[in-house]
């Protein structure tokens, strides 16, 4: 194997050898073997040669530094907070009378207007309840002409026992002067014992007759105080059935329930046919007057003040952006008035950087935003 090899290696080789010899030249070889590396070019000398490149990067570097530092130089004046959202008192619409829906002319997320017609409860009922008032003033009205009328008479009644009263006295007193008359013509003997009798027993019966025409008068004084009291009474009756016949009216004029303000219909529950009690919810009512409330960290209301302008971006609306002012800011943070305050009188407190509300204004909600409580906002108060 090894001879073969042998016999077989100059051979085999010399074709390959012959095909590299053209191609090779020994003294190159040899010249390139003792030539040293060539050095890289300089930075600057690449930096000639891609001049155009490296000026665009310089020019997108130096704007890149300008913006930043007009960013932070304003930025600085302002203070953002991402926990903030809208809010509204929205509020349950409900009637103050029961019956039957008969009408609801609203729907879901329908704008109105103060005055607007909402729903309407089915009012028969309550119009015979005013009629029946109606009729109790009329007869309490009746009852007080009655006892005037009756007070009136009494009054004649009155003034006829006095003019008896002043008959009777007249009488008895001319009885007296009568009695007088016959006990001195008795005295001087020159009347009758028969005579004196006579006019001692008229002196007693007109005595009589006048006490009775003094009774007669005093009885119907009392009969016309009793009268005057019945008197008021009927006008208190007459009070309680218009107080009766003004809540009948006002009962009537709730089976239709209105808008007090203008605003939007959520959460429509009350429909067409339903019977509702007073006070059953109907649907839930968002007015137009809307604000926001900012939570601010406690570190940043070092330099916030009511009146202060802010920029508001809308979560729903990215590219819309309003413009406002802070109204007020909250005397003391949002766990302090929550339903459950935070208790830190324990062993292991660990102090947190409290929020605090911040109550801000739009001034000017834009009528093609559907914006209501709840949205997210982003305000940026400028307070430098």
């Amino acid at each position: 194997m090894d001879a073969q090899t042998r016999e077989r290696g100059p051979s085999a080789e010399q074709p390959q050898r012959a095909k590299e010899a053209p191609t090779t030249n020994p003294d190159q070889a040899r010249d390139v073997k003792d030539q040293p590396d060539k050095p890289a070019p300089p930075l600057r000398a690449r930096l000639r040669e891609h001049w155009l490149l490296t000026t665009g990067g310089a020019i997108v570097l130096i704007a890149a530094l300008v913006g930043g530092l007009l960013y932070w130089l304003e930025i600085r004046h302002y203070e953002s907070t991402d926990d903030a959202f809208v809010a509204a008192r929205s509020f349950s619409v409900a009637s103050k009378v029961g019956g039957y829906v008969t009408d609801v002319p609203v729907t879901d997320n329908q704008h109105i207007n103060a005055g607007d017609l909402l729903a309407k409860i089915d009012e028969r009922d309550y119009r015979i309840a005013v009629n029946q008032a109606n009729a109790q003033v009329a007869v309490s009205k009746a009852n007080i002409d009655n006892v005037e009328a009756q007070i009136v008479s009494q009054e004649e009644q009155i003034k006829q026992a006095q003019a008896q009263l002043e008959q009777a006295q007249a009488q008895l007193q001319f009885s007296q002067e009568e009695f007088a008359r016959a006990q001195d013509l008795v005295e001087k003997g020159a009347g009758t014992v028969q005579r004196q009798q006579q006019t001692r027993s008229d002196l007693q019966a007109q005595q009589a007759n006048t006490e009775r025409a003094r009774t007669a008068v005093t009885a119907a004084q009392l009969g016309i105080k009793s009268l005057q009291a019945q008197l008021e009474g009927a006008k208190a009756q007459l009070e309680q059935s218009q107080t009766q016949l003004d809540q009948a009216k006002l009962n009537l004029q709730y089976t239709s329930v209105v808008a007090a303000q203008s605003g939007r219909v959520v959460k429509l529950s009350g429909a067409k046919g339903t019977f509702v009690t007073a006070g059953q919810s109907l649907m839930m009512f968002v007015p137009d007057e809307v604000w926001i409330v900012a939570n601010y960290k406690e570190t940043q209301l070092n330099d916030m003040r009511p009146g202060q302008p802010v920029e508001i971006r809308i979560d729903a609306y990215p590219g819309r952006k309003l413009t406002g002012h802070v109204d007020s800011v909250q005397p003391g943070s949002g766990t302090a008035f929550s339903l459950l305050p935070a208790e830190n009188a324990t062993g292991n407190y660990v102090k947190v950087v409290q929020r605090v509300p911040v109550k801000i204004v739009v001034d000017n909600w834009p009528p093609d935003l559907p914006v209501g409580p709840g949205m997210s906002v982003v305000p940026w108060t400028r307070v430098r």
